[in-house]
This record gives C-alpha cells, structure tokens and sequence, in this order.
C-alpha cells in the first residue's frame, strides 16, 4: 500500500495526474516529511514513525530550521507534509512539486493557506479535538489564576457559583464546559453553528447572541477560530457588557480581539481582567497599565501538554495513511 493511493470524488488528484504518480511511486515510497520548527516531542515522532513506515511509507525530519529555505528544499520532494504551527504558503507549495496532502497537527489552520492549497491541488487538514482537553484544563487554570488575583497574596474569589460564558461550543468548548461543571459553574454557550440539542444535552444553557453571552456571564472563554467574520470581533462594545468583575479568557487566537479597544475598556472599566494564552501585539501597554489584571503566557500554550503532542502527531500520520490508501478526506479544511 506504500506506493499508490486510492482516487476519491472529494480527492481534488485527477486521474492523469494519478497515473504518473502511480509511475513515480512504483520506483519509491510515499515520503512523508515532518517540518516544525518547534519539534513533537521523541515519544510522539517515534508514534509517527511507526504509522508512517507500518504503511510501507518513507519518513523524513526536518526539526529546529532556523531559515524558510530549508523548508523550501525538504519540502521538494515530499507526496506529504505534516507540520505544527509552522506556515505553509504560496512559496511552500511552488516548491512542493510532488505534495499532495498537508496535515496540521492541532485544531488551528491559519498558518496554510487554504486558496494556494486549492490551487496547487493539495489536501489540507486538521486533527480536531486532538488538543481539546489539554486547552481546555489551561482556559480553568487562566480562570482560577484570575479569580485568586494572580496569587498574589491577596483575598480572592471562587469559580463555584460563578457564570460562565462558553464563546463557540467545538471540541475545546464541550471540554471546558465538563470541567467547569466540576468546579459547580453555571455554564452557558453561544455557537451559531452548533444546535440547542447539543448544548442541552452537555448540560450547558444555550444562549443566541454574543451580546447575550457578554451580558449574562462573568467568566467568558474565547474558542472561536480566526476568520473575516470574527477578527477584532471581541471589542470594547462587546465586552464592556460584561457584569462587574468580569473576567475575560483567550486560548483560541490573538486576531479576534480588538485590542485597542480591549485596551480602552480596561482603562475604563479598572474591574475587568484578561487572561490569554496568546500574547497580544500590544503586550508590553497591557502590562504597563494592568498590573494584576492582566496575564499572558510567553509563548502559545493551550497544545503544550506531552499528552496532546502524542495525540496530534499520531493523528496527523493515521490520516495522511488513510487519505493515501482510503481517499478519506473527512478533515479536509480547503475546497
């Protein structure tokens, strides 16, 4: 099975391009490359590299790169591409001649981009829900963080009895609910896109606008993606509906706030914090005049568990095999 892959009706290889893969592949293997420039950790590669060679596929490593150009020559002759935060533009896939899947371990997908992999005919996916727990146990530690008052010595409050507000109700949004019912909150959920029955059924009372979430809860936790739609859509107006106190958490991605209108309402409003695991642009105002209201960790933290690492490295691996020999295309995020 190493050295041809099924075509598909959602498989965007046409049959002409099949047959003189199927030429190139009799000769070698399918090579996978994984590039990150933040590596997996030694268990998880190792767990990609028993998927990876079980398929009679051929494995290669470019870890720690330091220049794109390095990218740019390992990426030359791989049929698949298996990456973290790393970024996969127009210039990756022109000099990708022979890609055609690339998977981003994690839920996120902002760094590929989506219209360049269309038009080079790649594949690109997702492993969603890979990384959800390990996410969601950090959006809590941000919450307990800000209702202790940074530990700061000083008397603070407890998440029992507190609303909170879930802002998009996906794989990360159900696990912060389960947890936060643990805690004894009352949770609430807004999610265009995701039916009452749904949220019901998790125990969460759904609400139907923004505006609605902001107003009811005081505790809100971002897990909306980085779209048009929703880039600075977290702004002053949104937010200064929140109660007094209120406490408002980001783990999913920097883009969606308006940050200087965050950074106004703050001035404002001396009762609000924000917590993020995305350090902002304008990090060094925040910290100047928000002492005690305002945390971000130095670098992306949300994925940064040993369990998570394992589980979306291997993930990423078990779908570039079952694309190859299934034409399973189920996570696919391009068109």
């Amino acid at each position: 099975m190493g050295y041809s892959y099924l075509i598909s009706a959602n498989n965007p290889i046409n049959k002409a391009q099949h047959k003189s893969i199927e030429l190139t592949t009799l000769i070698k293997p399918m090579k996978v490359l994984v590039a990150t420039e933040k590596p997996f950790a030694k268990v998880a590669v190792d767990g990609i590299r028993e998927v990876i060679e079980a398929a009679g596929y051929e494995l290669a490593l470019l870890e720690k790169y330091t220049a794109k150009q390095q990218l740019l020559e390992a990426i030359a002759d791989a049929d698949a591409l298996i990456i973290r935060s790393d970024v996969v533009d127009a210039e990756v896939l022109d000099a990708a001649k022979q890609l055609k899947i690339v998977v981003r371990a994690g839920a996120g997908y902002d760094n590929i981009d989506l219209e360049a992999a269309t038009a080079h005919k790649v594949v690109a996916m997702n492993t969603p829900g890979q990384n959800s727990n390990a996410v969601a146990e950090l959006a809590l530690g941000l919450m307990v963080y800000a209702v202790r008052n940074l530990y700061n010595g000083t008397s603070g409050t407890e998440l029992k009895g507190k609303k909170l507000g879930i802002h998009a109700f996906g794989n990360v949004g159900r696990n912060v609910a389960r947890i936060a019912q643990g805690f004894g909150m009352e949770v609430y959920a807004y999610d265009a896109y995701c039916p009452d029955e749904a949220m019901t059924a998790a125990g969460v009372t759904p609400l139907h606008s923004a505006q609605e979430l902001y107003k009811t809860c005081d505790i809100v936790s971002l897990h909306i993606p980085a779209t048009a739609e929703t880039k600075n859509s977290i702004n002053y107006e949104l937010v200064n509906l929140m109660p007094k106190g209120g406490v408002l958490v980001n783990t999913a991605r920097k883009e969606v706030i308006d940050e200087d209108g965050l950074i106004k309402l703050m001035q404002e409003r001396t009762d609000l914090k924000y917590m993020t695991d995305i350090m902002p642009a304008a990090d060094v105002k925040f910290r100047e005049l928000f002492e005690g209201r305002y945390f971000a960790t130095p670098k992306k933290m949300g994925a940064q568990t040993a369990e998570a690492n394992i589980n979306a490295g291997i993930a990423a691996a078990k779908q570039i095999v079952d694309f190859f020999q299934n034409g399973n295309t189920r996570f696919q995020v391009n068109k």
